[in-house]
Order: C-alpha cells, then sequence, then structure tokens
C-alpha cells in the first residue's frame, strides 16, 4: 500500500497555520480527484466527495448531502463537462459563492481524443499532447473556464446510483448506452488515469485553495510538492512492474484506460465493448471468441459491474484468462490514499492476469 508522505517539518507549519485560519469547505466530483484534494488538504481538513464510490460519473442523481456540500463549498474540483454534465447545473445553481476548478481545462494537462474503430481494432497509441498541453511539470493557476464542450462523454457501462434524488432539483439523464458506445467525439475524461495529470493536478489545487485560503497556502504547497513526489516514484515503481508482462495481448470490455495505456505505453489490443444490461447475442460472441483467438488475447478485463456469468458465458471456449480492471477504486476507502491505491490496483490486475 502506498501512502502519500507528509515530511515532518511541515506538521509544525500546519498546526500553526491552522491555528490563526479557518480552512474553507471544499467539494470534489469523483474518489480519485477526491484523493488528490485530500492529499493537498492533509492535515488541514477534509475535503467532501460528490459522486460516492461505485456510481457511474456520467449520470448521478444527488443525494441532499451532497447537494448541501456543493452550497457550503467554497471550491468545487471536478474532472469536467466531458464526463459530468449532470454537475453543470448543480454547479450554476447550488454551488454560485464557490471557485469551479474544471481540470479537464487547466493547462498542463494531457488531453487524448476518443477512440474510434470497430472492435479489436488496433489503436494508435503514439499521442501526443493535446492543444498546447505539454508542460507535465508546469503549475498552473487554474482559472475558471466557461468552455462549451460539444458532445459529452457516454456509453461507459456502469450499474445505476441507488442514492436519494435531490429535493427540487431533477439532474439525472436517461442515457442509451449502447447506442452510443461507438459514437464518442470530442476528448476521452478518463484523464485521472494518466498519473502525470495527477501530479499536475496537485499543483493547480494547492494554488487554487492558497489563493482562497492564503494563511495555510504554505501547507497546501508543500503538500502537492510532497504528492508529485509520491506519485513520480510510483510511475518509476509501475513501469518496472509492467515489463514483465510487456508485448502479452490483452483487451477491455470498455475503453476507459487509454491515458494509463498511453502513460506506460503498454497498449490493449482493443475493447469489446459489451452492455452489461442483456447478454450478447450467439454470434456476438462467435465474433469476439474468434478475434480472441485469432489475435492471441491472454486476458479479458471487465469492470466490477459486470455479471461474472457474462465473462464465463463469453471465453468458457477459448484459451485466455478474465481479470477485473477499475477505473474509479469503487472498492477502496476515500481519501488521501486511494490514488496511489488506485494506480497500484491496476497494475497488480494487469500483471496478475497476464503473467
Amino acid at each position: 500500500m502506498n501512502k502519500i508522505a507528509i515530511p515532518a517539518a511541515m506538521t509544525a507549519v500546519t498546526l500553526a497555520s491552522a491555528a490563526g485560519a479557518e480552512v474553507p469547505s471544499v467539494a470534489a466530483d469523483i474518489p480519485p480527484v477526491h484523493s488528490l484534494v485530500a492529499i493537498v488538504m492533509e492535515g488541514l481538513g477534509t475535503p467532501d466527495l460528490i459522486v460516492q464510490p461505485g456510481a457511474s460519473p456520467h449520470g448521478y442523481s444527488l443525494r441532499p448531502s451532497e447537494a448541501e456540500s456543493l452550497q457550503e463549498a467554497g471550491a468545487v474540483f471536478w474532472v469536467g463537462e466531458e464526463l459530468e454534465p449532470w454537475l453543470v447545473d448543480p454547479l450554476s445553481t447550488l454551488a454560485t459563492g464557490a471557485k469551479s476548478v474544471e481540470l479537464l481545462e487547466t493547462e498542463g494537462t494531457t488531453e487524448l481524443e476518443f477512440r474510434e474503430g470497430a472492435t479489436f481494432e488496433a489503436h494508435d497509441h503514439d499521442h501526443g499532447d493535446h492543444d498546447g498541453h505539454n508542460g507535465h511539470d508546469e503549475e498552473s493557476e487554474g482559472d475558471d473556464h466557461d468552455h462549451d464542450h460539444g458532445e459529452a462523454a457516454e456509453g461507459e457501462d456502469h450499474d445505476e446510483h441507488d442514492g436519494e434524488e435531490h429535493e427540487g432539483e431533477e439532474h439525472a439523464e436517461d442515457h442509451d448506452h449502447d447506442e452510443h458506445e461507438h459514437h464518442h467525439h470530442g476528448h476521452d475524461p478518463h484523464a485521472w488515469l494518466d498519473p502525470e495529470n495527477a501530479r499536475v493536478w496537485l499543483s493547480v489545487i494547492a494554488e487554487e485553495l492558497s489563493t482562497l485560503d492564503p494563511e495555510n497556502a504554505e501547507t497546501y504547497r508543500a503538500n502537492a510538492e510532497a504528492g508529485r513526489a509520491e506519485i513520480s516514484e510510483l510511475i518509476e515503481e509501475i513501469g518496472a512492474d509492467l515489463e514483465a508482462v510487456r508485448g502479452a495481448n490483452f483487451v477491455v470490455f470498455h475503453d476507459a484506460y487509454q491515458y494509463f495505456e498511453n502513460r506506460f505505453d503498454f497498449p490493449a489490443a482493443g475493447a469489446i465493448s459489451l452492455g452489461d444490461a442483456s447478454d450478447p447475442s450467439p454470434a456476438r460472441i462467435e465474433e469476439i471468441q474468434h478475434k480472441v483467438d485469432e489475435l492471441q488475447i491472454s486476458c479479458a478485463f471487465a469492470e466490477p459491474q459486470f455479471n461474472p456469468g457474462l465473462l464465463k458465458t463469453v471465453f468458457q471456449d477459448v484459451d485466455a484468462k478474465t481479470g477485473i480492471l477499475d477505473p474509479l477504486g469503487a472498492d477502496l476507502t476515500p481519501g488521501p490514499d486511494l490514488y496511489p491505491q488506485l494506480l497500484d490496483q491496476l497494475a497488480d490486475s494487469l500483471t496478475d492476469c497476464l503473467s
């Protein structure tokens, strides 16, 4: 288990500054972003989590407690409209006093286009940094952006969130996931799975909180720097671990991992894009099994919400193992340790299944 190390010298700074300043309320959208904010706020306060573990960020109905967190927040950190189109209205109507920081739009963030193509089609993984966002170590001021992103990201097959709907606010949208699985446009929003983006975002978060709470600025910046260093070490460790299985072919059920694949030069052979609402037809199963044999696939990865029986049905007659990849850390405890644990978990799942 990796834990972000907080320098001992910083503890005295934290205690002294916290005694003389009221730390602002802060909210974050999904567990990985919440974890990065928690790293920066270590020793001063704890951010509120908006989208609870195990829920899809693409469509979500706020609980009253989550709506209250937005109302009380001095700052809200979220991935962006391409991941969470439903969050735009609550931010404008509930979080009226908050600084809204859309992390996908911060300078230094690497953005990748959605991958297109037929099932199992080889993807071009030679991605450059997008739109001039090429400074991984550049610290950004994280200014507000008000952009029209175009089509929001849809098509992830997640379980429905079973929380309460926020009273007086209807934010849930009906998404026909299967209809959009191969019609993505714009940027892939799963950018937190590139740990270099996480390093950039730590600096962005620290600068935003330092502006909001200047009395604790030194602590925010020191925490962010410690987190950046820890993630740099983790990048090296994961790269070394993946060397043992580099070159093995694998596929994913849901194409959410290209940022991780791109960072570590560890590409998937393709995405099956099976929905979890109904069983695939016999013809579809035969097609997948043929491609698995043709490409000598060693492992196929689903996500936690997929029915294990579906995996067994699809792969019962082929020589390939199955595994689980989780892009959100659904089974991890929210907090500063979650983000490094999430990266470790992805690497461990790959090496375990492919070895």
